[in-house]
């Protein structure tokens, strides 16, 4: 069972997962490791690190202004990995990352996937992976032991649902509404019947995350009441990074106080 599965795993009954998504090296790298520190404080149960890239097709305006922040801090793919082994030993969380296709590729699978291996990445999730790359990637990606997260939209076809059920590792991935990352103020129906539909086909066997808009503590507990397993939380957090130069200190606290209540409301 791989570091992911096992946060899952071992909450309690009727307690959801929290995944916290922070852009790697936003607003530099030393910050980003603070704010790193704060949302593990706050209840963080599994850690995801954006690699900054400079045409983040799946995020929206928040998430793209943490990359051209991050981007301009100097931040470089291997720096985010030094965070998450950074995190990865400090606070003994499960570390992914989320990454697009061209720094993936770029690379090199092989050279990428062990690199992550060796910087204690736990899992990955590729939002743009091209169908004719899926099944190498998947088959690499298992050798190496690296959680290979994949992501179901509202308009996913039962058999493309069964497909991701079956490959996918550590958690499917539920974009709960179409279009990109950002916080928004209300779920809508579509995404409540989206974990339904995924249900069909995991059975239990794969834990469900619902991500994309989830950025009250309302929204976290409406999705775990209609039986995902877990959240992933990344522009509410990032909206507050942003303010970084205001009052650093103020920022770190409230990155904190907003995790905490968003971990509160995944006991119910």
């Amino acid at each position: 069972m791989s570091e992911i599965s096992k946060a899952f795993a071992g909450l309690a009954g009727g307690e959801g997962a929290l995944v916290t998504y922070i852009m790697g090296g936003d607003p530099d790298p030393d910050t980003c490791s603070k704010v790193i520190d704060a949302v593990v404080a706050g209840g963080a149960d599994i850690l995801e690190l954006g690699i900054p890239f400079s045409d983040p097709i799946a995020d929206g305006k928040s998430i793209q202004a943490a990359a051209v922040r991050a981007l301009s801090a100097g931040t470089t793919p291997r720096r985010v990995l030094e965070l998450a082994k950074n995190a990865k030993e400090k606070h003994h969380v499960p570390v992914a990352l989320m990454t697009y296709f061209n720094i993936l590729y770029s690379q090199g699978f092989e050279n990428f996937l062990r690199l992550a291996k060796s910087h204690s990445v736990d899992g990955i999730i590729v939002p743009d992976l091209p169908l004719d790359e899926a099944s190498r990637y998947a088959r690499l990606s298992r050798r190496m032991g690296v959680d290979n997260i994949l992501l179901a939209a509202p308009t996913t076809s039962a058999g493309r649902m069964r497909m991701l059920a079956s490959n996918t590792s550590g958690f499917l991935y539920l974009v709960s509404v179409l279009g990109v990352t950002g916080a928004r103020q209300s779920l809508r129906r579509s995404t409540l019947a989206l974990i339904a539909f995924a249900h069909r086909y995991t059975r239990g066997r794969v834990p469900l995350a619902v991500g994309f808009g989830i950025s009250a503590p309302e929204h976290v507990r409406e999705v775990i009441e209609a039986g995902a397993d877990g959240v992933i939380v990344g522009s509410g957090i990032v909206d507050r990074v942003a303010d970084y130069r205001e009052n650093k200190s103020k920022v770190l606290q409230n990155v904190e106080e907003y995790v905490r209540s968003l971990k509160a409301a995944t006991r119910g």
